[in-house]
Formats: structure tokens, sequence, C-alpha cells
């Protein structure tokens, strides 16, 4: 059951009529509703208007759109970013503009949808190896024929179990074997390495392409790529959801521009978010409950069965908290669990009120 919300994303919400603590955003750094974002979009709708009316290769790019991606490029330390309409529709662009058919794709089992769908849509031959196993990624790419280009993509931060990638390995591996390295750093950004710079940051490791969003810790909508120059260039002329989608709107561009602007000066978010989620985590796993292999924010209470699962939901939405069921498809069969996350936006006091709830509740 997808519930209805009647109020801005923060550490409370209007959900189906009732007030109610959000443990459901991927708001991470509780910028959704910061009043520097919301400025920066009205200021842009006045001066752009609501729309951006067609493609930029044919409508041109707005200033922001350019302002957006040299920011981009900055807080992550590349030569240059293309802003694309979210980070589902970045590796959609990307995974076919880089390996085709005839070409090979090592992708971690665990990998969320938008990479699978991306690399469905390449046609290279894509190669499962098991989760966040590089000794498993070595032997893959060991029996692989040589020829053709070979992509390795991993998220940075899974999801679903919060655990993160073993990028160095993960490298240090796919050099050996001449293969380039993706990172869908989706839950990494605005969470991990020097004030939320991201995964790749987090180990002081460089890899060929970074793909983010800016709907998660960024709090608005809106995707992007990170890399190279001549990278990037190429994409420009061959991703096709920036050749043949419009571009975001104003309002969005600005708005995250104002929280990539925020993250760089810093300002101690980061830092609130990993103190809740230390704190949360802590009197949950007091209680007995088993969080999983979380090494992030991103708390999976693990209950198994499903429908056990939805119960404890529906239980807690009658103790004021939001937090949902997840199960099959999007988590395998008997893994299904209550996924917690934890925003710079809570207090302590929120946090002692969802735990009781779970203790209550369960």
């Amino acid at each position: 059951m997808i519930r209805e919300i009647d109020s801005a994303q923060g550490a409370w919400l209007m959900v189906d009529g009732r007030r109610a603590l959000n443990l459901c955003s991927n708001n991470y750094l509780g910028l959704a509703d910061d009043i520097r974002l919301k400025d920066a979009a009205k200021a842009a709708i006045n001066r752009y208007g609501a729309g951006p009316a067609a493609v930029r290769p044919i409508a041109g790019s707005l200033t922001l759109h350019r302002e957006l991606e040299g920011a981009i490029a900055r807080f992550k330390g590349v030569e240059a970013a293309l802003a694309l309409q979210s980070g589902f529709m970045a590796n959609l662009g990307v995974i076919p503009a880089v390996v085709a058919d005839g070409d090979f794709i090592f992708s971690d089992e665990l990998n969320h949808a938008s990479i699978i769908d991306g690399c469905r849509l390449s046609r290279a031959k894509t190669v499962r190896y098991a989760h966040a196993d590089t000794d498993d990624l070595e032997k893959k790419l060991k029996v692989t024929p040589g020829r053709g280009r070979r992509l390795v993509i991993t998220d940075g931060v899974f999801s679903m179990d919060g655990d993160i990638a073993p990028l160095p390995e993960i490298v240090e591996v796919a050099r050996r074997y001449n293969a380039m390295v993706m990172v869908d750093d989706a839950h990494g950004e605005g969470v991990l390495g020097r004030d939320g710079r991201g995964a790749a940051d987090h180990f002081r490791v460089r890899v060929d392409i970074e793909i983010g969003t800016m709907s998660k810790a960024f709090g608005v909508v809106g995707g992007y790529v990170a890399g190279s120059r001549d990278l990037i260039a190429m994409l420009k002329q061959n991703a096709r959801p920036f050749l043949f989608s419009s571009a975001s709107t104003a309002a969005d561009t600005a708005a995250c521009l104002a929280a990539v602007h925020i993250l760089e000066d810093g300002g101690g978010l980061v830092a609130r978010l990993w103190e809740n989620a230390k704190y949360f985590q802590g009197r949950m796993r007091a209680a007995g409950y088993d969080l999983g292999r979380t090494q992030t924010p991103i708390t999976p209470v693990m209950i198994g069965d499903a429908a056990k699962a939805r119960e404890l939901s529906d239980r807690l939405f009658d103790e004021g908290v939001f937090a949902q069921a997840i199960g099959f498809p999007t988590v395998a069969e008997g893994k299904a669990r209550i996924r917690c996350m934890v925003s710079a936006a809570h207090t302590k006091e929120d946090l002692d009120f969802a735990v009781d709830a779970f203790i209550k509740a369960g």
C-alpha cells in the first residue's frame, strides 16, 4: 500500500491524515524542506519560468545547468559532469553509451534496478558476481574473453542493506584485467567522504565513472554523471536521455545547485546524520533487533517473513511511526524487513520515540 503524504518531507509528516515520525525518506540531510533550496527554486522560476520547453541539444542549456555541472565536478573532484533528469536516467543513459554488443559488464548481484535495466539496454554480455566479493569478480574477469570493452559496475552503498562496496579492492582487480570501474553513489553522496563527497572519496580511490542522484542527500530530484572531460563530451553525443528527454526544470536545477553549495560549505549536517544513525542503531540493537550488515545510516530491521514485516509496519503506524515493510521482489524471499532511514533532521527525542514504538509494536 502506498500511503498519501500531505506535508513537506521532514522528520515528521502528515501521512494518511495523521502526524507520524518519518523513517521512510532518503532525505539524509534534511534538505528537502530547507529554506535555502526553496528560495533558490522560487527565484529560478521567476527568472526562467516553469518548464525547459525542450531537450538541451535543441533548446539550449540554461545557465543554471552549466553552473550545476561545474559545481558537481568541483565537489566530486573530477574534470567534468553532466546533469540528467534522475539517477535512474543517468544509468540508462551512461551504460549503453559506454558498452555495447560484444562488450562485457561485471555487475554486483545486488546492484540497483536502474543498473540492471541499463545493462539490458546496452546489449553487452552481463556477468553477475557475488555481492561485494572481489575474489569472485576476479574469477569472472579471468575466464571472460579479452575482446571488447570491460566495465565493472557496483553501487557505492547498497540501498537495502546499507553496506559499502569494497572499492579499493574492486579498482585493483579491475585494473589488472583492463576493465573500467563505474560506481552508482546514490546512497554514498552526502553520507560518506569529506562533507559527503561519496564512496570514492571515502576510500580515496579514483574510478572512471561516478553516477549520482540529487533526490536523496541533496533533497531535490535529478541525476548526474561525473568523470573525465572526454567521457562527458562523448555522453553529450550518445546518452539518449540527455539527447531525447527534456531537461530538468529551472526550479529543480537551482535547488540542486543550492544543495551542492551547502555541502561544499560543510556545516556539520553529515556529522549530525552519523551521530543520529549511531544512536538509533545502538538503541535498536540493545532492544534486540537484528540490523543486518549495515555500515551506514540505512537501518534494515530484519524480520524475514513478509507478512510479519507488514504487520509490524502497520503496528508502528498505529504508534505514530511511518516505517514501511519491504519484501520480495525488492529483496530476496525470506529477507523481508522494515527499512529505517535516519536523517540529520531527527532529534534524539524523535529517535527515542521511534525505538520505544518498535519495542511496543514488536
